[in-house]
């Protein structure tokens, strides 16, 4: 009898039987509603609850207080999200290297911004945003350099009171 060679397509990974390690090819995007298992809107006791997140910054009588995702820490002066007493995970920032669905990061151009949001907004403040396609109660915020390459790229509730 003859061995037969069974392979499954899924989500255009090739997966061999015996080969576990070719399932965790996908990787973690920055939206629409989150990023991992840290979701926009979740209270900080859910948040905590996903083992994803670890207290940086207390909120010193504020309404937020800084977090870092445990797998993409940030340097001493920064933090990874803000988690609002009123409105839960208010704002993320990406980690280097992580993507929207439509494939912007830090390090893209405003001009790759704009071709993937045409919807792209840039108010006064002169920060530009866009609504996050597939979520609108929340909006993706992107601070380039005088170069016109993103050096920041955050998803924040359009209700954050976190951040000005």
């Amino acid at each position: 009898m003859k061995k037969v060679l069974v392979a499954l397509v899924t989500g255009g990974a090739l997966l061999l039987p015996g080969t576990p390690a070719l399932a965790q090819t996908a990787k973690a995007t920055l939206g629409p509603y989150g990023y991992g298992k840290v979701r926009l809107g979740m209270t900080e006791k859910q948040a905590r609850a996903t083992g994803g997140v670890a207290l940086k910054m207390a909120s010193q009588g504020g309404s937020c207080s800084g977090w870092d995702l445990r797998a993409h820490p940030t340097g001493k002066n920064a933090v990874g999200l803000y988690i609002s007493k009123k409105r839960g995970v208010a704002v993320i920032f990406a980690p280097k290297g992580v993507r929207t669905p439509r494939g912007i990061g830090i390090g893209s151009t405003m001009t790759q911004v704009k071709k993937a949001y045409p919807g792209l907004q840039t108010p006064r403040d002169g920060i530009p945003s866009v609504s996050v396609p597939g979520n609108r109660k929340a909006r993706y915020f992107f601070f380039a350099t005088a170069k016109g390459k993103l050096e920041e790229l955050s998803l924040a509730l359009t209700t954050q009171d976190c951040v000005g």
